[in-house]
């Protein structure tokens, strides 16, 4: 029984199990060549590409459905330049003293340091926020249920949108990232969750050499009448 109203549940089209299969499977090579870039090129990406993939995003699961996210779509050059500048001067502090020595040594095959030039050349950075509590008509808080849980969900879909439409991707998250909300005026009930750079990469990027875990180091399955 459902104390509120609902409809017939018609989202899935009607496959055999080979035909999901092979779904499946064409999914999983395909977000296999997920890479994180950063060597972007600064050619366009139509804002009609973007906006199919943001919108998706906004179809990701959230707690009681608050769907506690909001998006900022970043093309302008001066906003972009503005946000690198801010983002290198938290990543200085960083590389100068935040990190540890270890965490250093852990990123040093990444090749990262705190030049951040892609957040200029990209041709869009979306700002993911997360909205930890609404307002209603009264200006009175309305508690919002596993907002990081959501946004990183959301998140998720988003990245596999951008893959899937023909774009690179890289999530960047200087710390602290406040700046965000200055730059972009958002509200002190949303929080920065992450930055995500996306566009083609550059000709000739390269990405560091490494590998996955394999299957059996991260699956265990549990069928039916295991002991």
């Amino acid at each position: 029984m459902h104390d509120s109203e609902h409809r017939p549940y018609n989202g899935l089209p009607d496959l055999t199990e080979a035909e999901m299969l092979a779904r499946a499977k064409t999914f999983h090579e395909l977000v296999t060549r997920r890479r994180t870039v950063r060597d972007f090129s600064d050619r366009p990406v139509p804002r009609e590409i973007i906006a199919a993939c943001v919108q998706a995003a906004g179809q990701a699961p959230s707690g009681a459905n608050m769907q506690p996210w909001h998006f900022e779509v970043v093309g302008d050059p001066v906003i972009k330049k503005q946000i690198r500048l801010a983002a290198e001067e938290e990543e200085q502090q960083f590389y100068e003293g935040r990190a540890s020595e270890e965490w250093l040594d852990v990123l040093a095959p990444l090749g990262t340091d705190a030049e951040k030039p892609f957040l200029e050349t990209a041709p869009w950075l979306i700002v993911i926020f997360e909205q930890r509590y609404g307002l209603d008509p009264d200006g009175e808080k309305i508690r919002y249920y596993y907002t990081k849980e959501s946004v990183g969900l959301a998140s998720g879909f988003l990245i596999a949108a951008l893959h899937n439409a023909g774009l690179a991707s890289l999530t960047h998250t200087p710390s602290p990232m406040g700046f965000l909300n200055r730059i972009l005026e958002r509200p002190g009930s949303e929080k920065p969750f992450l930055l995500l750079v996306t566009g083609y990469p550059a000709e000739g990027a390269v990405v560091p050499d490494i590998t996955r875990k394999e299957p059996g180091e991260f699956i265990h399955y549990r069928d039916a009448g295991e002991t």
